[in-house]
C-alpha cells in the first residue's frame, strides 16, 4: 500500500473530474473455483478500487460523495468464525482510516446510501462490471438488469479513471521497476532450464515459483511453449525437442499489484540455426525500431505500422513476401506473419484497464481502430504517447499452418505472399520478443535495470553458461 496521502490525493482528483453525484467503486469478493470454500488463490482485488481506496480485504465498497464531500468505505466485519480460520484482520473503520477515508458502514447501509441519491435526483456513477456478483449487486442496488450495465456506466467517472490511470506516479514506476526485476528473474531461470528432454510444464512451474517466492505471483498465466505461433500456448507435457524453438511470455505482479510482462524466444538447443536466425533478426530489429521511434506526442498506431512496415521490407528480402511494402500492409497481408498489436498499455492490470473498454483506453477520439481489417483489429494501443505511459513493444512473427491454408485457399492477399515458401515454413513456430517501455520527456527506455538477454549472442551465451 502507498502513503494514505496518495489515496486522499486521488479520490479529491477524482472527484474533482466527475463533478457531481455519488461514485461507487465496488471491490471484488471471493471467487468460489469449484466449491464455496475453496476459492481462487491468491485474492486479487479490483485495480481501481485499489488504485482509489488500496485496501485488499474483499467484501468492499467505496462510495465517494462528490456533492456533500464524504466519502465512505462499506463492508461488514469479519465474524469470529472467520477469525478461526483465517485470523484476525482489521475492522472495516479501522481499513478507512489507514487510507484517509472518515466514514465507515456496513454493507446493508449501501443500498440506503444509493436510494437516497436517485430520491434526490443525483447521478450514481459505477465503472462497467466485469463480474457476476457485481453485476447482480448493482441490479439489487440500482434496478439496472445485468444486460444493460455497459449502457448504464458512467462515461464520465470512466474517461476519468482512464486519464488518472494512464500517467503513471514515480512510485507507481518504481513497482513496475519492481515487478521487472521478478520477471528478469522468471526469464532468465528458464533460460537456464531450457534443454532437450525437459517438459514445457517443468519449466513453467519454475518460472511461477520464482514469482511465487519473491512475495508476488504471476500478473497473467504464463505462456511457455514450442509452438510460439499459438499466441496463448500454457505449458503442456511435451517434451523439449532439439532444433526448435521455445517461446516464453510471462511476468510478475508485485505485492501492490504492478505488472511486468516479457517474451523471450529461445532455441532449445541452445543455438539458432541460421533459418531461425533470419526470422528473429527481423523481429529483433522491429523490437528495437519501436523504442528508437516511441516518443510523446507520436500515435502508436503510428509506431507499430512503421513497424509492419519494416518487417514487410525484411520478410520481402527472405522471399516470403513480394510486391509493393506500403501497398501490402494497406490490404494486411503482413497479419500473416503479425495478427495482433505492437502492444498494449500496461499498470495494475497487464492489459491496464481493459475492463473499462479498450476502445476508450488505448484509442481516443483522434485515433480510432481498424476493427474490420484482420491483424489490425487486434491492435490494442494506437493514442498519442504521452510521459509517463508504459506500454509493451512485442512485434512477432508466427508461421500459423491453419492461416497459411485458408488464405491460400482464399486467395487473400496472394499478390503479396509467396504460398510456395510459407509451406515449407509450417513447422517453424514462432518467435516474440517483447519488454515494458516507459515513456520519458524525450523518448522512451526500458522498465527494468537488468536486461533479460534477446540479442541472439546473447541469448546463445546465456544458454551456454
Amino acid at each position: 500500500m502507498f502513503s494514505k496521502e496518495t489515496y486522499i490525493s486521488r479520490r479529491a482528483r477524482l472527484s474533482e473530474m466527475v463533478g457531481e453525484g455519488v461514485i461507487v467503486l465496488f471491490g471484488n469478493n471471493e471467487s468460489p473455483c469449484n466449491y464455496p470454500n475453496n476459492a481462487y488463490y491468491p485474492f486479487r482485488q479490483d485495480s481501481t478500487f485499489l488504485y482509489y481506496f488500496g485496501q485488499q480485504r474483499d467484501g468492499l465498497v467505496g462510495v465517494i460523495d462528490v456533492d456533500n464531500n464524504r466519502e465512505t468505505l462499506v463492508g461488514d466485519d469479519i465474524d469470529i468464525e472467520d477469525i478461526v480460520w483465517y485470523g484476525s484482520v482489521d475492522s472495516v473503520a479501522d481499513l478507512a482510516a489507514q487510507v484517509g477515508v472518515a466514514h465507515s458502514a456496513p454493507m446493508a447501509q449501501l443500498q440506503a446510501i444509493c436510494d437516497d441519491a436517485r430520491r434526490q435526483g443525483r447521478k450514481v456513477h459505477f465503472l462497467p462490471p466485469y463480474r457476476h456478483d457485481t453485476m447482480i449487486q448493482i441490479m439489487d442496488l440500482l434496478g439496472i438488469h445485468p444486460r444493460d450495465q455497459r449502457a448504464a456506466v458512467s462515461h464520465t467517472l470512466r474517461m476519468a479513471v482512464i486519464n488518472m490511470r494512464s500517467v503513471k506516479e514515480p512510485q507507481e514506476i518504481e513497482e513496475m521497476e519492481r515487478a521487472a526485476h521478478i520477471g528478469y528473474m522468471m526469464h532468465t531461470t528458464a533460460m537456464r532450464l531450457v534443454k532437450p528432454g525437459v517438459t514445457e510444464k517443468y519449466i513453467g512451474g519454475q518460472i511461477d515459483g520464482i514469482a511465487h517466492s519473491m512475495g508476488a505471483h504471476e500478473s497473467f498465466a504464463t505462456i511457455f511453449s514450442q509452438h510460439g505461433e499459438i499466441m496463448h500456448g500454457n505449458p503442456s507435457l511435451a517434451v523439449l525437442e532439439a532444433g526448435r524453438l521455445a517461446l516464453c511470455d510471462c511476468g510478475a505482479e508485485t505485492v501492490n499489484n504492478y505488472c511486468s510482462d516479457h517474451t523471450r524466444t529461445m532455441p532449445v538447443s541452445g543455438r539458432f540455426t541460421q533459418r531461425q536466425l533470419d526470422i528473429y533478426s527481423i523481429v529483433e530489429e522491429c523490437h528495437d525500431h519501436a523504442l528508437a521511434v516511441a516518443r510523446p506526442g507520436v500515435k502508436y498506431m503510428d509506431v507499430h505500422m512503421s513497424v509492419c512496415r519494416l518487417m514487410t521490407e525484411r520478410l520481402k528480402e527472405l522471399g516470403l513476401m513480394r510486391g509493393d511494402v506500403d501497398e501490402a500492409v494497406a490490404a494486411g497481408a503482413h497479419a500473416m506473419f503479425l495478427p495482433h498489436g505492437l502492444g498494449h498499455m500496461m499498470g495494475m492490470d497487464v492489459h491496464d484497464m481493459e475492463g473499462l473498454e479498450q476502445i476508450y483506453v488505448g484509442f481516443d477520439e483522434e485515433t480510432r481502430p481498424n476493427l474490420e481489417q484482420f491483424g489490425t483489429n487486434c491492435l490494442r494501443m494506437g493514442r498519442r504517447l504521452q510521459e509517463g505511459f508504459v506500454v509493451t513493444d512485442e512485434p512477432g512473427i508466427y508461421f500459423i499452418p491453419a492461416l497459411i491454408d485458408d488464405w491460400r485457399a482464399s486467395g487473400h492477399c496472394a499478390e503479396f505472399l509467396n504460398f510456395d515458401l510459407l509451406e515449407t515454413y509450417k513447422d517453424f513456430g514462432g518467435i516474440r520478443i517483447e519488454d515494458d517501455i516507459l515513456i520519458t520527456a524525450d523518448g522512451c527506455r526500458f522498465l527494468g535495470e537488468e536486461r533479460i538477454p534477446y540479442h541472439p549472442a546473447d541469448v546463445e551465451a546465456f544458454m551456454a553458461q
